[in-house]
Protein backbone atom coordinates (compact mmCIF):
# COMPACT_ATOMS: atom_id res chain seq x y z
CA UNK A 1 0.00 0.00 0.00
CA UNK A 2 1.33 3.30 -0.70
CA UNK A 3 2.32 5.43 2.17
CA UNK A 4 2.47 9.16 1.48
CA UNK A 5 5.32 11.19 3.30
CA UNK A 6 4.33 13.81 4.92
CA UNK A 7 6.71 17.14 4.87
CA UNK A 8 6.69 20.37 6.60
CA UNK A 9 3.77 22.31 3.94
CA UNK A 10 1.46 18.70 4.23
CA UNK A 11 2.32 17.41 7.96
CA UNK A 12 -0.61 19.42 9.31
CA UNK A 13 -3.18 18.44 6.83
CA UNK A 14 -2.32 14.61 7.04
CA UNK A 15 -3.02 14.83 10.75
CA UNK A 16 -6.06 16.73 9.95
CA UNK A 17 -7.59 14.40 7.36
CA UNK A 18 -6.58 11.43 10.11
CA UNK A 19 -8.33 13.33 12.75
CA UNK A 20 -11.70 13.39 10.26
CA UNK A 21 -11.65 16.98 9.10
CA UNK A 22 -11.67 17.71 5.41
CA UNK A 23 -9.86 21.38 5.02
CA UNK A 24 -7.55 23.65 2.61
CA UNK A 25 -5.20 26.12 3.44
CA UNK A 26 -6.80 29.70 3.29
CA UNK A 27 -3.91 32.52 2.77
CA UNK A 28 -4.00 35.23 5.52
CA UNK A 29 -3.36 38.24 3.54
CA UNK A 30 -5.39 38.08 0.27
CA UNK A 31 -7.86 35.15 1.18
CA UNK A 32 -6.83 32.62 -1.52
CA UNK A 33 -7.61 28.97 -0.72
CA UNK A 34 -5.44 26.49 -2.11
CA UNK A 35 -4.44 22.91 -2.28
CA UNK A 36 -2.38 20.91 -2.13
CA UNK A 37 -0.52 22.52 1.07
CA UNK A 38 1.85 24.66 0.33
CA UNK A 39 4.84 26.97 2.18
CA UNK A 40 3.08 30.22 0.11
CA UNK A 41 0.58 31.61 -1.47
CA UNK A 42 0.24 31.44 -5.11
CA UNK A 43 -1.65 34.12 -5.74
CA UNK A 44 0.86 36.97 -3.57
CA UNK A 45 3.47 35.32 -1.89
CA UNK A 46 2.35 35.25 1.25
CA UNK A 47 3.70 33.04 3.63
CA UNK A 48 1.06 33.39 6.22
CA UNK A 49 -2.25 31.18 6.48
CA UNK A 50 -5.00 29.27 8.36
CA UNK A 51 -6.57 26.07 7.73
CA UNK A 52 -9.84 26.35 6.91
CA UNK A 53 -12.63 23.65 7.23
CA UNK A 54 -14.48 22.62 4.03
CA UNK A 55 -17.24 21.33 3.28
CA UNK A 56 -16.91 17.29 2.10
CA UNK A 57 -19.00 18.00 -0.88
CA UNK A 58 -18.59 19.71 -4.72
CA UNK A 59 -18.55 18.76 -8.20
CA UNK A 60 -16.45 17.10 -10.24
CA UNK A 61 -14.06 18.88 -12.80
CA UNK A 62 -12.16 16.49 -14.58
CA UNK A 63 -10.78 12.95 -13.89
CA UNK A 64 -8.22 10.85 -15.39
CA UNK A 65 -8.38 7.30 -15.60
CA UNK A 66 -4.42 5.59 -14.58
CA UNK A 67 -3.41 2.48 -16.33
CA UNK A 68 0.45 2.98 -15.35
CA UNK A 69 1.26 2.39 -11.19
CA UNK A 70 2.03 6.12 -9.74
CA UNK A 71 3.41 3.97 -6.87
CA UNK A 72 4.33 0.23 -6.06
CA UNK A 73 0.78 -0.87 -4.57
CA UNK A 74 -1.54 1.03 -6.52
CA UNK A 75 -3.68 -1.56 -8.21
CA UNK A 76 -4.38 -0.56 -12.18
CA UNK A 77 -6.53 1.36 -14.15
CA UNK A 78 -7.44 3.84 -11.11
CA UNK A 79 -9.26 7.05 -11.28
CA UNK A 80 -8.26 10.25 -10.34
CA UNK A 81 -11.14 13.12 -10.08
CA UNK A 82 -10.16 17.14 -9.52
CA UNK A 83 -13.15 18.23 -7.72
CA UNK A 84 -14.44 21.91 -7.19
CA UNK A 85 -15.22 22.14 -3.68
CA UNK A 86 -19.30 23.80 -3.54
CA UNK A 87 -17.73 26.63 -0.93
CA UNK A 88 -14.52 27.16 -2.31
CA UNK A 89 -15.13 26.95 -6.27
CA UNK A 90 -11.84 28.36 -6.42
CA UNK A 91 -9.68 25.49 -5.27
CA UNK A 92 -9.68 21.93 -7.29
CA UNK A 93 -8.53 19.22 -4.68
CA UNK A 94 -8.40 15.55 -5.81
CA UNK A 95 -8.19 12.16 -4.64
CA UNK A 96 -9.60 8.54 -6.09
CA UNK A 97 -12.77 7.39 -7.16
CA UNK A 98 -14.90 4.77 -5.20
CA UNK A 99 -17.40 4.98 -7.60
CA UNK A 100 -19.38 1.73 -9.54
CA UNK A 101 -19.03 3.47 -12.75
CA UNK A 102 -17.01 6.23 -14.08
CA UNK A 103 -17.65 9.98 -13.09
CA UNK A 104 -19.52 12.66 -15.10
CA UNK A 105 -18.57 15.80 -15.68
CA UNK A 106 -20.20 18.16 -13.29
CA UNK A 107 -21.24 15.11 -11.25
CA UNK A 108 -22.43 16.15 -7.33
CA UNK A 109 -19.92 14.45 -5.27
CA UNK A 110 -18.69 13.74 -1.73
CA UNK A 111 -15.35 13.00 0.11
CA UNK A 112 -14.98 9.95 2.20
CA UNK A 113 -12.13 9.24 4.38
CA UNK A 114 -10.41 5.60 3.56
CA UNK A 115 -8.86 4.69 6.69
CA UNK A 116 -5.59 2.80 5.75
CA UNK A 117 -4.83 2.64 9.81
CA UNK A 118 -4.73 4.63 12.75
CA UNK A 119 -1.98 7.28 11.68
CA UNK A 120 -3.44 7.53 7.99
CA UNK A 121 -6.89 8.25 6.23
CA UNK A 122 -6.57 8.89 2.16
CA UNK A 123 -9.40 11.14 0.31
CA UNK A 124 -11.88 9.44 -2.06
CA UNK A 125 -15.10 10.86 -3.91
CA UNK A 126 -18.29 9.16 -4.42
CA UNK A 127 -21.32 10.10 -6.20
CA UNK A 128 -23.36 12.30 -3.86
CA UNK A 129 -26.12 9.91 -4.18
CA UNK A 130 -24.44 6.77 -2.45
CA UNK A 131 -25.74 4.89 0.25
CA UNK A 132 -23.06 4.60 2.97
CA UNK A 133 -20.85 1.63 3.06
CA UNK A 134 -18.14 0.15 5.78
CA UNK A 135 -15.32 0.52 4.09
CA UNK A 136 -15.74 4.53 3.73
CA UNK A 137 -16.37 6.84 6.35
CA UNK A 138 -17.69 10.51 6.39
CA UNK A 139 -15.63 13.56 7.24
CA UNK A 140 -16.47 15.45 10.51
CA UNK A 141 -18.14 18.68 9.74
CA UNK A 142 -16.04 21.05 12.32
CA UNK A 143 -14.36 24.27 12.56
CA UNK A 144 -10.82 23.95 11.68
CA UNK A 145 -9.72 27.76 12.88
Amino acid sequence: MYRPEPDRDSRQWWERLAGGEFAVQECDACATVRFPPRAFCPACRTEAWRWRAVEPEGTVESWIVNHQPFMPGFQVPYVVVMVRPATVPGCLVYGGWRGERPPEPGERVRAVRIRVDEELSLVDWIPAETSERADIHPFDRKSSH
